[in-house]
């Protein structure tokens, strides 16, 4: 495996690191974690700013990573998120940086990372109603959510994306509203089928609102046509709307899962590799660097760890189980 890129046993190469800064976050929304929150990293096991800009560099310059994305828990609270993506963006090749957020301090953190090099951005929005962000979210915060939107339209960060994931007898009507909205707004829409990632291991199959579900929902309303062109790694299958150029995307993890093709590397905020969302098992980064270790020493663990990635997440086998940790701990 010297000298290769993130090759794994199937083929594949993992090209998409997913870079998660902190486990912390200003929401509790029911299907991600408890109310009272959980217990979150101690900040000496958290990453540097300096750590991370190392590691990420490791990945774009001698594995082949050409995108990185931003993740939490919600990592518009690291304080110096803007220095971060400016290291990223100095690196040579530049990947091209994105970040996943709930959107709650971006309104006034927009400007600052586009001129730190951050190139678009994905917000989580799973209801346009008031009272139901309350009961999804456990906060009154709807209001910065839709502001922090409009900010990073504003300051260029597109295509702006919103993610949102349809909760059976919560939200499930609101399918057509939010690809309304998105349309009316010019933001890019991906529903996202809900995973077993949670820490209360709540997660119900029968309860879950499947992307064929959500297609018909949507058809009855629009006229929807498979977008030409290879789809790819890219987790979202997309559709034109009503002929285009607007589209809508589904990514269907559970019942259309896409591992077979799957580029995605991911580094959590402790300096763990894991080589798959739903992986038992991570690879220790931060002991190695912390201990001395040299660029090409974390480079080649970094390659071992992704050459034992598993075929799938095997959710439909008898014997899955989900992971010890969250999908807060791990990033989306």
């Amino acid at each position: 495996m010297a000298g290769l890129g993130l090759l794994d046993s199937f083929g594949r190469v993992a090209t998409d690191l997913r870079v998660s800064l902190l486990d912390r976050c200003n929401l509790r929304c029911t299907y991600c974690m408890p109310e009272q929150g959980l217990d979150w990293l101690a900040k000496p096991d958290l990453l540097t700013g300096a750590e991370f800009v190392r590691l990420i560099g490791i990945a774009v310059r001698e594995l082949g990573v050409r995108d990185v994305r931003f993740t939490g828990g919600e990592p518009l609270l690291r304080r110096d998120l803007a220095d971060i993506v400016r290291g990223v963006a100095a690196l040579a090749p530049r990947p091209r940086i994105a970040l996943t957020t709930n959107g709650i301090g971006l309104v006034r953190a927009a400007e600052d990372l586009a001129a730190a090099g951050l190139d678009r951005v994905n917000v989580s929005l799973d209801t346009l109603r008031a009272p139901r962000f309350l009961r999804i979210t456990r906060r009154d915060r709807l209001d910065q959510v839709l502001a922090g939107l409009r900010a990073a339209r504003r300051a260029g960060l597109g295509p702006v994306k919103v993610n949102a994931v349809l909760l059976r007898g919560i939200n499930e009507d609101e399918a057509v509203p939010l690809l309304r909205f998105c349309l009316a707004a010019g933001y890019q829409l991906r529903f996202i089928e809900q995973m077993p990632l949670d820490p209360q291991h709540g997660w119900d199959r029968d309860a879950m609102v499947t992307a064929a579900e959500i297609l018909a929902m949507l058809r009855r309303e629009f006229d929807l046509t498979p977008e030409p062109g290879e789809r790819g790694a890219a987790p979202a299958e997309r559709w034109l709307v009503d002929g285009g150029p607007a589209t809508v995307g589904v990514i269907g993890s559970v019942t259309r899962p896409f591992c077979a093709d799957c580029a995605r590397t991911r580094l959590t905020a402790d300096g763990q590799v894991r080589s798959c969302l739903f992986a038992h098992t991570e690879t220790d980064l931060r002991a190695a660097l912390r201990g001395g270790a040299s660029d090409a020493e974390l480079a080649r663990l970094w390659r071992e760890a992704m050459w034992a990635k598993p075929s799938g997440h095997g959710i439909d086998r008898p014997e899955f189980a989900q992971p010890d940790r969250p999908m807060s701990a791990i990033g989306g």
